[in-house]
């Protein structure tokens, strides 16, 4: 059985040709073409065992450059000839650019992006809210990485402001920053977990048009390259 595997900080992205016997069902997001895809956390992949046809991210012995993956599994999509792909997860973010359907320009920060996506669920899980609670705020931190963005949100909260409203200034930071990062695109296809955040989707909406393309693009891709 043919198996993909995106092994992200935080959770792992997995699309596989059969069911996963070692997987339990609630890990089974959906299946379209016979193509099962799951989303795990990252810290059991090891214990699964699993040996991967192709495979990419931080947390696997990966055979695959993300960024090629990246442009492969978006190239599966309807996406214009001059685009902007952006990928933000919890540790990094990394974007594509093309022009007249040939690639033009690419970044891939570890440094400043790090551990965004996994600072919010953090924050989130302290706080006891959900990802619902978050709303656009118009204010944003200005921050970088997720330590001084920690560092703004108690303060914050110490002020006697709502935690909720603290850390979505915190995520419209975060979508400002990775606005330009990718040089200020008019319109971004985004990539990642982020997709299914509301809060940062809306955020980034204020300074450009956005397309959700989820988070199974890398895993596409791996299956295009092989």
């Amino acid at each position: 059985m043919k198996l993909y595997l995106d092994a992200g900080t935080t959770y792992s992205k997995i699309i596989s040709e059969g069911v996963l016997e070692s997987l339990s069902s609630e890990f089974l997001i959906c299946n379209k073409n016979k193509k099962f895809c799951y989303i795990v956390p990252s810290n059991i992949i090891k214990s699964l065992n699993i040996v991967p046809t192709r495979s990419c991210g931080h947390m696997a012995n990966a055979n695959e450059n993300e960024i090629i993956a990246l442009a492969k599994g978006a190239g599966l999509h309807s996406i214009e000839s001059d685009s902007t792909i952006l990928d933000l997860g919890s540790r990094d973010a990394k974007w594509i650019k093309f022009k007249n359907n040939k690639f033009h320009d690419m970044d891939w920060n570890t440094a400043c992006a790090s551990s965004t996506g996994a600072t919010v669920e953090m924050l989130l899980k302290f706080y006891d809210l959900k990802a619902e609670d978050l709303k656009f705020n118009e204010e944003k931190f200005n921050v970088t990485c997720g330590i001084f963005g920690m560092e703004k949100i108690m303060d914050s909260i110490s002020g006697g402001e709502k935690a909720s409203d603290a850390i979505s200034k915190f995520v419209h930071g975060i979508a400002y920053n990775a606005w330009n990062f990718a040089k200020k695109p008019q319109k971004i296809y985004l990539s990642g977990g982020f997709c299914e955040n509301k809060c940062f989707t809306d955020s980034l909406e204020k300074y450009c048009e956005v397309v959700k393309l989820g988070r199974f693009i890398l895993c596409e891709g791996l299956f295009v390259l092989d």
